[in-house]
């Protein structure tokens, strides 16, 4: 009896030899299908797929860099635009300065002929001079007030910049280059010459050191 139990309890030497190849063989299978990937999980996943880590890196790197570029062409805009502002600017007061010059220049030939009335009246001893000096100060004064000097250069160093030499005197009583007469007095603005005097300048005298 022992013997029956012990053979009924075994294995038969082909079911084992089935089991055995079945078993063996089933881990061959899920290797394989563990490394491929099944096209339609790969398409269903695609857009996923592309939110990876490096994708987003790089992403934010091209981010970066655009709002970069965009900061820089915002700098030069603004660099641009303060530019073009201050240059309207100073062409808005340049042409203001320009229109109140154009309005004083008028003036001269008014004030030319009021110091010739003083010469004259000076020179017959009439008594109106006084009244013709008052109002070519009252008319100076004015002028003054919109910034035009007079240039009345007598006894001072020849300026080419500020005056004009219409005749050449020898006198060696004064240094060289030294005004001693003025023919026409002239007249300056904001440091802007509109009218030269026009003078007789010396020569023949010491050389000025």
């Amino acid at each position: 009896m022992s013997d029956r139990r012990h053979s009924g309890s075994g294995r038969n030497p082909r079911d084992q030899e089935f089991g055995d190849e079945s078993t063996a063989a089933e881990p061959q299978g899920e290797s394989t299908e563990a490394t491929e990937l099944d096209p339609e999980l790969e398409a269903d996943l695609g857009a996923e797929l592309e939110t990876r880590g490096d994708v987003l890196a790089s992403e934010l790197e091209a981010a970066r860099a655009e709002a970069a570029e965009w900061r820089d062409k915002a700098a030069r805009a603004q660099a641009d635009f303060e530019n073009t502002r201050k240059r309207l600017e100073a062409r808005h007061a340049d042409a203001l300065l320009r229109a109140s010059e154009r309005v004083i220049e008028a003036l001269f030939p008014v004030l030319d002929d009021l110091d010739r009335a003083i010469g004259h009246a000076v020179s017959d001893g009439s008594d109106i001079a006084e009244g013709i000096e008052a109002v070519r100060r009252k008319l100076l004064d004015v002028l003054g007030r919109e910034g035009c000097q007079v240039i009345d250069p007598l006894g001072e160093t020849f300026d080419p910049a500020r005056h004009q030499a219409v005749q050449m005197q020898e006198d060696t009583e004064v240094a060289d280059h030294t005004v001693v007469d003025v023919f026409q007095k002239g007249y300056e603005m904001h440091g802007r010459v509109l009218r030269p005097a026009m003078v007789v300048v010396s020569t023949g005298g010491p050389a000025r050191e």
